[in-house]
């Protein structure tokens, strides 16, 4: 599945035409299709009639076609993808658009793509490409949740310091994390992934073997960069006509792009006006040829960009030009695959100098055209092939001086390295060609489930060993599904003894103060602990029972006290196949665990009763919980026990580690934002404030154990 499919549809006199595209990505997966079978899904690149359908190709693979309006275009492909995506992941967030309807545009078509892959999305591997498409994993996931799904970006993935600027950043994440395989081009890429993944969705990551737990889901991340048909353009090349003699002894420097503001050319451009200014030996004898097919005319910031190396042409060739040479020779169109084979070929220096690149495909047909008196390639550091291309001559495309040095090194390089530099790069180009990119990222994508380990001390100490230094720590924990894993009833959520001795340790240490803030009553948390020196929060906070502080009970609580007990009378109308109501006084919970049937229907009923009676109703894990509308919570009630223990300045004398496993633990997780380490409990799927995921109680009790054996804080 990609943007476009392998060919754009025109229309001509009335009747529906097959253009074969080209590219990177047609080349790549056009012959695995051809040898494995399948299904090519993507945009025709015209709106179709009513009625219409696409002429039948010479593909031995099948096409579903994706059909857009020209308003979803605008939005979708010119708005969000290039307008937004684009410029962001390219590290130029000063260009990027962040706009509202661009988004939703962007949505409705990653799931018509989604929707087009249904129907064989069971069959085998669905193979999503690019940043236009990537909502397209979690769509199919939900509708599909067996499916074998893969991911890979074909551009850069930026630092976590750019791609946070994105307004829908954790929905892009998400839609990306449903696959069982995510692929970039480098390694820069993937762990800039997972520093966004991290930091933004607090899942845990793994590394060193890529790994990222999402969703009861286990993710692989992986590099792999992307070659070319090597041998097509080494036959190109050497089948391609002899140069002409019209170049008069002239040098060639070469670059060849697509007219993008990525790409750098008017930089290279000015690095090559400096190479003039610095070395007037090349006057008369070395040209810059520069070939610039066109792309997205349509937009301003593209129209700009042209008018902008036109006139940069003008000025570098109004400067040097002679009555017999030119120092610039622009080229604004495309031109064959032969005549691109000659110009590679023929050219002494390949200038490939991107501002910025997921790969760059022209470094490596320049190299494998190199076929006989060898030129040099000077290559962008901030392009992806930099990472691979070690023996190309790599600058800072930023650096004019630097770039234009560079140059006048390749024009003057000795043949003996010139040749040891090309044999070498070509014969990693050579060996690591598209065939083997598709082979190597197919056989990952259909490779068995792969594990996380469990959470190492090591993992807990890189997350809170700086935070905690020199620091006394508060302790906050809920209960359910924190400490005891969840259960079908509350009463069978007994806190185990190896549990109880780690947060005995830590209430003896005289560095820690341990919290237990939970939607039980106090009476019944403080018996299912059962142990003393622990501040207790029960019903969400409205009471709490600490060993230095007075009891608290929220002042509007008694207003309440009687209306509960109604609202518990009524909510029998939806105790029925199982539902049962738990009265904590001050609360209470309306439990649909045990119902067989779909328990949906009644709970919104239990919603409207409890809102009905003047409660706040609010979703807990297979449950509804009904709290007085007093605006209390657990956050508010950890901030009174930290205020009133250590008075208004308490974050310079204590740091705060706050552990909750649902929905009534987010309001914690919102005061302390910023103030505190928090972790959800459970799976990563849903939203949180939280700073980290944990995915069990047995994460939990690693935490605890790290904490209780750290080293006392002096």
């Amino acid at each position: 599945m990609s943007n476009r499919l392998p060919f754009t549809v025109q229309r001509s006199r009335g009747k529906l035409e097959l253009k074969p595209s080209s590219g990177g990505l047609i080349s790549a997966l056009g012959p695995a299709l051809r040898t494995r079978g399948g299904t090519w899904i993507g945009w025709p690149g015209i709106e179709l009639r009513k009625g219409e359908e696409l002429p039948a190709g010479d593909e031995p693979y099948a096409i579903a076609p994706v059909s857009l309006s020209e308003s979803e275009v605008n939005r979708y492909y010119h708005g969000f993808s290039n307008g937004a995506l684009w410029p962001l992941c390219h590290s130029l967030p000063a260009r990027a658009v962040f706009d509202r309807r661009d988004w939703q545009t962007y949505e409705r078509v990653n799931k018509r793509f989604a929707a087009a892959a249904l129907p064989t999305a069971g069959s085998g591997l669905v193979w999503v490409h690019d940043y236009h498409l990537m909502l397209v994993p979690e769509f199919l996931r939900r509708e599909a949740p067996n499916a074998r799904l893969a991911f890979f970006l074909h551009i850069p993935f930026p630092p976590w310091d750019i791609f946070r600027l994105l307004p829908w950043s954790r929905d892009v994440l998400g839609g990306i994390l449903a696959c069982d395989l995510i692929g970039f081009h480098v390694d820069g890429y993937v762990q800039n992934f997972l520093d966004c993944v991290e930091k933004r969705l607090g899942a845990r990551v793994d590394r060193t073997e890529g790994l990222i737990d999402y969703a009861g889901r286990v993710v692989r991340v992986g590099s792999f960069p992307l070659g070319i048909d090597f041998e097509l353009f080494d036959e190109r090349s050497r089948q391609a006509p002899p140069a002409r003699e019209s170049r008069n002894g002239e040098r060639v420097v070469l670059g060849v792009d697509r007219l993008d503001y990525t790409k750098g050319i008017p930089d290279r451009i000015k690095a090559f006006e400096r190479l003039l200014e610095l070395y007037p030996s090349h006057r008369g004898k070395v040209v810059m040829l520069q070939l610039a097919v066109p792309s997205r005319s349509q937009l301003a910031d593209y129209r700009d960009l042209k008018r902008e190396i036109d006139e940069l042409v003008g000025r570098v060739n109004g400067r040097f030009a002679t009555a017999t040479w030119s120092p610039i020779r622009y080229l604004y169109r495309a031109v064959p695959p032969e005549r691109l084979a000659t110009m590679y070929r023929d050219a002494d220096v390949g200038l490939v100098t991107p501002l910025r690149d997921g790969m760059n495909l022209v470094a490596k047909e320049y190299v494998a055209c190199q076929v006989d008196d060898p030129g040099v390639l000077v290559l962008s550091e901030l392009a992806g092939a930099a990472a691979t291309m070690r023996e190309a001559i790599q600058v800072n495309p930023y650096n004019l001086d630097e770039t234009a040095e560079a140059i006048h090194r390749a024009l003057t390089m000795e043949e003996p390295e010139r040749r040891s530099r090309i044999a070498s790069l070509r014969r990693r180009e050579r060996r690591d060609n598209v065939e083997a990119w598709v082979g190597l990222f197919l056989d990952e994508a259909t490779a068995g489930a792969a594990e996380l380990t469990p959470l190492t001390d090591e993992e807990v100490e890189s997350w809170l060993g700086p935070f905690l230094k020199e620091y006394r720590l508060a302790l906050f924990l809920d209960y359910d599904g924190t400490l005891t894993p969840l259960v079908d009833h509350p009463d069978a959520a007994v806190l185990s003894p190896p549990v109880r001795k780690l947060l005995r340790t830590l209430v003896d240490r005289e560095d820690t103060e341990v919290g237990i803030v939970s939607g039980r009553s106090i009476d019944n948390v403080e018996n299912m602990v059962g142990l003393k020196d622990v501040t207790y929060a029960g019903n969400h906070g409205l009471e709490v029972r600490a060993p230095d502080l007075p009891d608290f009970q929220h002042e509007d609580v008694e207003h309440y006290r009687g209306r509960i007990a109604d609202l518990a009378e009524a909510l029998d109308e939806v105790c029925s196949d199982g539902a049962w109501v738990e009265q904590k006084g001050h609360t209470l919970t309306w439990h649909y665990r045990p119902v067989t049937g779909d328990p949906m229907p009644l709970a919104e009923r239990a919603r409207e009763i409890i809102i009905e009676a003047g409660f706040q109703a609010r979703d807990a894990h297979l449950a509804v919980e009904a709290r007085p509308p007093i605006g209390w919570d657990k956050g508010r009630a950890v901030l009174h026990v930290l205020r009133s223990r250590h008075g208004p300045s308490w974050p310079e004398h204590v740091r705060v580690i706050y552990i909750g496993d649902d929905q009534t633990d987010e309001d914690a997780f919102r005061i302390f934002h910023g103030m505190a380490a928090t972790f959800r409990v459970g799976p990563t799927g849903t939203d949180t404030a939280a700073d980290r995921r944990l995915p069990n109680v047995e994460a939990v009790i690693a935490i605890l154990r790290w904490l209780a054996q750290r080293k006392p804080t002096p």
